[in-house]
């Protein structure tokens, strides 16, 4: 009833106040959400500017210490004066000093082989035995040739001793006539026969004692030809020249070989000896009686000892290889032709010299150096090397002195002035 009552008036002050209350709600509204608009923005660029920061230091961290902007890592040492064992490495492969090809000095079948390859022979051991052919019937031939030379040396004899006793009787004769012919007893006549008788019985000695010797020499030949067949027959057995041991089966029996075609090789265990080669450009000081350090490929875990007996007069110019003989102080047990074995020589070594790992080398084409550390520097020192050591160090002729620092490897290439980081190691770097 109150509310009825009013006047038109207070009426529209109170729709104007409601129309003015709801214009100041939606402008604080507007405010406030302007505000927060505001502070949403500032927040995300304040923490997108953060993390921009953020992600640019990680980058530029990264690009410094593991990038291609990075220090190389490298591992370094002092030149120091020491010993150096010159070695010399190659490769060799064994063999037999004295081998043997078992054949037949003339042309022929296989009878028999009575050995095989790996088989321990004798020397005088029967091997192998070729057909005889006509052999056999020649050698009995040829005893009977003879036996006919020695009766007619002994018909020559009685000829001649004949012949001799005839020429005794007819000087005998001759003499007598003569005497009696001075006295007159008998003519000149008898003397004269008797005289012819006397040449006669010389000229039956002379002939006898040719044909003497004839005979003896023809006994020679027959003997000579007796001998040269019993030979031929024993040529076709095949004897073990030395003790050895079989390499090789050649031919079998019933083939066919020519004269020197070998039917089984042979070989002598104790002449095993390694034939070495070794690249010329560091076979400097080989000579007979070096030392010799030898591993079996087919027994690494054992070392044996040699010394080289030989140096070829003629190296290999294909491949540059110097060649040699190495000889075993004593040959292994199971030691095989052909076999493949890895060879170090030993020099004399070499005292009071200044030395360098062999990593440290480096070379800027034909030039030979080492980089070394110069007032917190890289810098690239050109070296003469000298002898080279077994135990990976080298001597140095000229360019470094004793204290000396220098690279022994680095992760990458190296450049003079490039920025480095000394490590105790560096895992898959160059040398």
């Amino acid at each position: 009833m109150a509310l009825s009552g009013r006047t038109p008036a207070i009426a529209g002050l109170d729709r104007a106040y409601g129309s003015f209350a709801a214009r100041c709600h939606r402008g604080a509204e507007f405010c406030i959400s302007t505000m927060m608009r505001l502070t949403r923005s500032v927040v995300r660029k304040t923490l997108f500017g953060a993390f921009s920061l953020a992600l640019l230091l990680a980058l530029g961290y990264v690009g410094t210490q593991s990038g291609p902007l990075a220090p190389i890592r490298l591992t370094v040492t002092d030149v120091g004066t020491g010993v150096v064992e010159p070695v010399l490495y190659g490769i060799g492969t064994v063999g037999a000093r004295r081998a043997y090809f078992i054949g037949p000095t003339s042309a022929g079948r296989v009878r028999r082989v009575l050995v095989d390859v790996g088989d321990a022979v004798r020397q005088g051991d029967l091997l192998a035995e070729m057909e005889p052919v006509d052999l056999d019937e020649r050698v009995t031939a040829s005893t009977s040739a003879l036996a006919r030379g020695e009766s007619a040396v002994s018909a020559a004899e009685a000829q001649l001793r004949d012949a001799q006793s005839r020429q005794i009787l007819a000087t005998t004769e001759a003499r007598r006539a003569v005497d009696l012919g001075r006295t007159g007893v008998v003519s000149q006549s008898t003397v004269d026969a008797a005289m012819q008788a006397q040449a006669a019985s010389d000229a039956q000695v002379a002939a006898a004692g040719a044909t003497h010797a004839a005979a003896r020499r023809d006994l020679a030949r027959l003997d000579a030809d007796r001998r040269g067949t019993v030979q031929q027959r024993a040529n076709v057995r095949l004897l073990a020249p030395v003790d050895g041991v079989v390499t090789s089966r050649d031919a079998e029996p019933g083939s066919t070989v020519v004269a020197g075609q070998s039917v089984l090789k042979l070989l002598d265990p104790a002449s095993l000896w390694i034939n070495l080669r070794l690249d010329q450009s560091r076979s400097a000081g080989l000579d007979v009686g070096l030392p010799a350090h030898i591993v079996r490929r087919a027994n690494p875990q054992q070392t044996l000892t040699g010394k080289v007996v030989r140096v070829e007069p003629i190296s290999d110019s294909v491949t540059e290889e110097r060649l040699c003989k190495v000889s075993f102080d004593a040959p292994p047990p199971g030691l095989s032709s052909g076999e493949m074995v890895e060879v170090s020589l030993t020099l004399p070594a070499v005292s009071g010299v200044l030395t360098i790992p062999n990593a440290s080398v480096r070379y800027r084409g034909a030039q030979a150096g080492a980089w070394r550390l110069v007032s917190g520097r890289l810098q690239f020192a050109p070296i003469a090397l000298g002898t080279e050591g077994g135990d990976g160090r080298v001597q140095v002729r000229d360019g470094l002195r004793g204290g000396d620092t220098v690279v022994v490897y680095s992760e990458s290439d190296l450049t003079d002035g490039a920025r480095y980081q000394v490590v105790p190691s560096v895992s898959g770097g160059q040398p």
